[in-house]
């Protein structure tokens, strides 16, 4: 009786098979799918047509409501080729002809297409180039209504996740180089939305450009936002791209060209390496010389030049692709305490923040700028909220990070910025010794920031999130604003997961033409150069190498790199590393020299005081020699407080070695100095040493 029931069986089985189509699980990934779109459809994307190319990119929309990129299995097509013609990876050439042409692209199941309008006009008799114009006539309708439908498809979690950008500097106490599969399963556990890099994490263009793709691999849905502080100057973290000078030098050059090529420049190598989120440019005001955090990072000291030049560096990094985060809102220049060690105060009322901390921002985000950065600093004139800190019990007023009525209040509704906020690292002690992890998350959100950045404890902070949701004290209103904006910020920017792993070589062999490339290293010297400032000359500029036998060079942070620049002049230049006043032996030469050139480096108030080591070295060099004393402020500019009777001083801003060599050159004549202070030089009197535009020229 039994083997009947399993004959029975046995025929029902096989008629089922027959009847019931097998789906591979191909064919089920397929039906997830349910839309084909061109990228260029979605509202939100501004398509410019620069040249005679567009490259075209296609989109598959899941059922669930995410979407991925597809660059396999496509076919283009050109409705009229005489208008343009679409190759197999969706590159449209245009021809200069009038006319219109529907570009159609299908996976098989699925098309979409867009039209394009060209109108030319008769060659110019003054560039002799014939103008096109080109106008993008977008396929509208629900379907492209895509960040919407995601969010509706995705879990609180999902969410969350999207919401934070952890660092993997370092993992079980070494340097994070290469993707490892801790941290994929961590990214997939926690739905993470992006990462931010360091100099640990980016130590060579090949290294660093596969473990940017494999990270972007390692996300789930979306593309992740990988994001790095390039700034340029004191704060670069590419070791093997172009040191560009920093912010202050650019000030320093008056020019919004340069900041332009430099936002650019920086924004191509980026770019090339597959990260695509700058944590730059520093917008704040460095009205105070103590300022130990900020200081060069600043185009100067005045908000109107902070502007100019900061929209100018914005402009060029989001033209090569790169999303800018203008920082730290609503301004961290007029401090005296480091965010990362203490948790410093702007005392000054609205009227006095509008004209000055608040100025470029505004103007950064009138120039559509597409994320701001928080800062960890009180401003008691917005918000004067207390609450008490867990460090050590007493009354403290609440960061600006953390507040409502600084970034909703102000930023959202007075200022009417539309775009990403991101706080500031939640690990600097000016958050961390007064709120705990959770607890500073959760009012960093409620506040109304779309993005905590490097969160303390990424498992902690996101079930608190969650539960914070969960009991009421954040609304799924506020998580989904947010999450619309990372996803619309997203697709603007073209950061997608890719269905099909991208060739890692072609992405390596990219970044090497790019990172580093002869046109960056150009940008980098005009810069350096532009910007160096004689801020005083005693009629012994520009040394003739002729008549200097016998050269000597002082200095202890970075002397090598200035006797470096040095000796392309004079290669027999003496070099002495000294940061206290000097020996006999080392005085002895000095004493000999036909000039003396002295580095002095500063990063903080104490160190530029007349009675810090190094300045009393500087005041020995020149009451115990004839010889010219020529000193660079290597770093800050106002070094010449504490030797104001030098016989010629030199601001470069910056270490890099293209500012060492702009500076040599300055010395020697080659490069005739242009630059004017971005700030001004107080002296120790409580008089006014140098006026900011201050600059001398040969």
């Amino acid at each position: 009786m039994l083997s009947f029931y399993k004959k029975i069986t046995a025929i029902l089985v096989t008629a089922m098979m027959i009847f019931v189509p097998w789906t591979s699980p191909q064919a089920h990934t397929e039906k997830a799918k349910t839309g084909l779109i061109i990228y260029q459809n979605i509202p939100e994307v501004d398509v410019k047509v620069n040249g005679n190319k567009i490259l075209l990119r296609a989109l598959h929309v899941h059922r669930e409501g995410y979407f991925t990129e597809v660059t396999e299995g496509l076919r283009w097509k050109s409705s009229n080729k005489k208008v343009a013609t679409v190759d197999d990876h969706g590159v449209v050439t245009f021809f200069g002809k009038s006319g219109k042409t529907f570009i159609t692209v299908t996976d098989g199941m699925r098309k979409d297409r867009i039209a394009f309008k060209v109108k030319s006009a008769p060659a110019s008799k003054k560039s002799g180039k014939q103008n096109v114009k080109v106008t993008v006539v977008k396929e509208k309708g629900s379907r492209y209504d895509i960040i919407q439908k995601a969010i509706d498809g995705l879990t609180l979690e999902e969410k969350i996740g999207q919401m934070l950008m952890p660092d993997f500097r370092n993992f079980n106490g070494k340097p994070v180089t290469a993707m490892l599969p801790e941290i994929k399963e961590l990214i997939q556990k926690y739905h993470i939305g992006g990462v931010i890099l360091f100099r640990e994490n980016v130590v060579t263009t090949e290294q660093t450009a596969k473990l940017v793709a494999d990270y972007q691999q390692a996300a789930e849905k979306f593309g992740l936002l990988m994001s790095i502080d390039q700034e340029g100057g004191i704060v670069t973290r590419l070791q093997s791209g172009t040191n560009m000078p920093g912010n202050m030098a650019l000030g320093a050059t008056r020019s919004k060209e340069l900041a332009y090529k430099v936002g650019h420049a920086i924004g191509e190598e980026l770019y090339a390496l597959g990260i695509n989120m700058n944590l730059a440019p520093v917008l704040d005001v460095n009205n105070n010389p103590d300022n130990p955090v900020i200081g060069v990072r600043s185009f100067g000291e005045n908000p109107e030049l902070v502007a100019e030049l900061g929209v100018s560096y914005i402009k060029g990094l989001q033209d090569s692709g790169i999303a800018a985060t203008a920082k730290h809102f609503p301004g961290h220049g007029d401090t005296a305490v480091d965010s990362h060690l203490g948790l410093p105060e702007v005392p000054h009322d609205r009227d006095r923040l509008q004209k000055v901390e608040l100025y470029p921002f505004q103007k950064a985000m009138e120039a559509g700028v597409d994320a701001i950065m928080t800062a960890h600093v009180t401003f008691p004139k917005i918000d004067d909220t207390k609450v008490i800190s867990q460090k050590d019990g007493t009354e403290i007023s609440l960061p600006a990070t953390l507040s409502y009525k600084v970034l909703t209040e102000l930023m959202r509704k007075e200022m009417g910025f539309d775009g990403v906020i991101i706080t500031d690292a939640m690990n600097m002690q000016a958050i961390s010794d007064h709120f705990g992890p959770v607890d500073a998350a959760v009012r960093a959100v409620q506040a109304g920031a779309d993005i905590v950045l490097m969160p303390v404890g990424l498992e902690e902070v996101a079930s608190g999130l969650k539960k914070a949701v969960q009991n009421g004290d954040i609304s799924q209103e506020r998580i989904n604003a947010s999450v619309k904006r990372i996803l619309t910020l997203k697709v603007k920017r073209g950061i997608f997961k890719q269905e099909t792993p991208p060739d890692t070589q072609e992405i390596v062999n990219q970044a090497l033409r790019v990172v580093g490339s002869k046109e960056h290293k150009q940008i980098e010297a005009e810069a350096a150069a532009k910007s160096i400032t004689l801020v005083k000359n005693d009629h012994v500029l520009p040394l003739q190498k002729s008549k200097v036998n016998n050269l000597v060079v002082v200095g202890n942070t970075m002397i090598e790199s200035l006797g470096e620049a040095v000796r392309t002049y004079v290669p027999n230049a003496t070099v002495i590393q000294a940061a206290a006043p000097l020996d006999e032996a080392q005085l002895q030469k000095v004493k000999e020299a036909d000039a003396v050139i002295v580095g002095t480096y500063t990063s903080n108030v104490s160190g530029r005081l007349p009675s810090s080591p190094q300045m009393k070295m500087v005041q020995q060099i020149i009451a115990n020699t004839d010889a010219p004393v020529i000193v660079i402020g290597i770093r800050n500019p106002y070094d010449v407080m504490s030797y104001p009777n030098v016989d010629a001083y030199l601001a470069q801003y910056g270490f890099q070695q293209a500012s060492f060599q702009a500076a040599a050159d300055t010395i020697f004549g080659v490069n005739t100095p242009t630059g004017k202070l971005p700030v001004t030089i107080p002296s120790y009197d409580g008089g006014v040493l140098y006026e900011y535009g201050h600059g001398l020229t040969y």
